[in-house]
């Protein structure tokens, strides 16, 4: 962009003029005894500088084809000193106008062309809103017991990268089946692509003081505001905030009978992955009930972020019962992924894998998975940070899985 001046008055230049020849005048008299600049520089001190600035303005267009009257220009170049110093004052100038020109931060802006080619003007930079400070986390003590989890020694356990896995069960296998990989994928059709239920719905946490529910037994609530009906909201929140879509069956299957929950929630799985195809993923949110020797119970835990957050563990079911399930070790390795990830963020997050005879309904897909949030001694709050935490490694272990497929094809 050309940048175009108003021309200054004739009176204007005329006395321009008049100051300059005086300022010219007043520094040659001034060093004249001075050998260099800076003993220039100094024989002028506090009562030159009004002169010197004055020349300083002008200097640069002199020596690049300005108008300095002819007269201040011969007179400076009588004078050696002066000459000598001229590259220090146009240094000095140009130094000045690159500091002015600016903005806050010391990077100058990059000239943008406009639809014809031609250079637009820099627009002014816009102040970035401070950020707001994360509140720290606070969660109220409900006064029980704490415990972190983890194995003393890999003595006993099948131990891939960080992942320990307990076998409990009558079936065999090694470390050599976890590479990485897992038969679960998220679907491509529309519709929910993972299904949340709860064969335990009314399984429930210790409140702190003041925080109390109404109790359908002990530790075990209808009230979904505080079960694990409300973790399994958190759960599905994090994945839909990750774009997986998600269908989340709160239906309390073991009320107001206890016997024959996993039957009723078999069924309600069976309904919901033959009415929406697209589901790929079931997760069946639990959790679990320890105590000590004395019988006294306490809560899992480790640290995040400064606060408990309840200790997790996946419940892998197998064939070793004698019911069908071909797939059981996929579910395993799926298991085993998505705790990796959550141990290289937070090491001590995971118990380790517990594989049963059991099936706990896993055989209806590749990706099944029973989790156990925490255990009845642990607050409703440690489990929901818990559940965060799932969702966001869940998301970020398929969403790359697509991501890995897309580049492969």
């Amino acid at each position: 962009m050309t940048i175009r001046r108003r021309p200054r008055p004739q009176w204007r230049r005329r006395i321009t003029a008049l100051l300059v020849s005086a300022a010219v005048i007043y520094v040659v008299a001034a060093t004249a005894a001075s050998t260099d600049f800076s003993s220039a520089w100094n024989a002028l001190g506090k009562q030159g500088q009004l002169a010197l600035g004055i020349l300083r303005g002008q200097l640069e267009g002199m020596w690049s084809g300005g108008a300095l009257p002819a007269g201040a220009a011969l007179a400076i170049g009588q004078s050696p000193v002066l000459l000598s110093g001229r590259e220090a004052v146009l240094e000095l100038r140009r130094t000045e106008e690159e500091d002015d020109s600016l903005p806050p931060g010391g990077q100058k802006p990059v000239a943008q062309e406009d639809e014809n080619g031609s250079p637009e003007e820099p627009s002014a930079p816009i102040p970035e809103e401070p950020a707001e400070a994360e509140m720290p986390l606070v969660f109220a003590d409900n006064g029980v017991q704490a415990r972190t989890l983890t194995p003393a020694s890999p003595d006993g356990y099948v131990v891939t990268g960080d992942v320990y896995i307990n076998n409990r069960s009558d079936k065999s296998f090694d470390e050599s089946i976890f590479d990485g990989s897992f038969a679960a994928k998220l679907s491509e059709e529309e519709g929910p692509k993972v299904l949340i239920v709860h064969t335990h719905g009314s399984e429930a946490y210790t409140m702190p003081p003041g925080q109390e529910y109404e109790a359908s037994g002990e530790c075990r609530t209808t009230d979904c505001a505080f079960n694990v009906v409300r973790v399994g909201d958190e759960l599905a929140a994090v994945l839909e905030e990750a774009g997986i879509e998600v269908l989340h069956d709160a239906t309390l299957h073991d009320y107001p009978e206890y016997s024959g929950a996993y039957g009723r929630s078999l069924t309600a799985a069976e309904k919901a992955m033959e009415e929406y195809p697209s589901i790929s993923l079931v997760l069946d949110i639990h959790r679990d009930a320890i105590s000590d020797a004395d019988g006294s119970p306490y809560k899992v835990v480790s640290n995040v972020a400064g606060v408990n957050a309840a200790q997790m563990s996946f419940i892998i079911g197998t064939d070793g019962g004698g019911l069908e399930h071909p797939e059981w070790r996929e579910n395993l390795k799926l298991a085993a992924a998505v705790q990796q990830r959550l141990l290289e963020d937070y090491p001590t997050l995971m118990r380790p894998i517990s594989v049963r005879n059991s099936r706990y309904n896993q055989h209806v897909s590749p990706g099944a998975l029973l989790v156990e949030m925490g255990a009845a001694g642990n607050s409703l709050d440690e489990a929901l940070l818990s559940a965060r935490l799932l969702g966001e490694a869940l998301a970020e272990t398929f969403l790359e899985q697509v991501q890995n497929s897309g580049e492969g094809k």
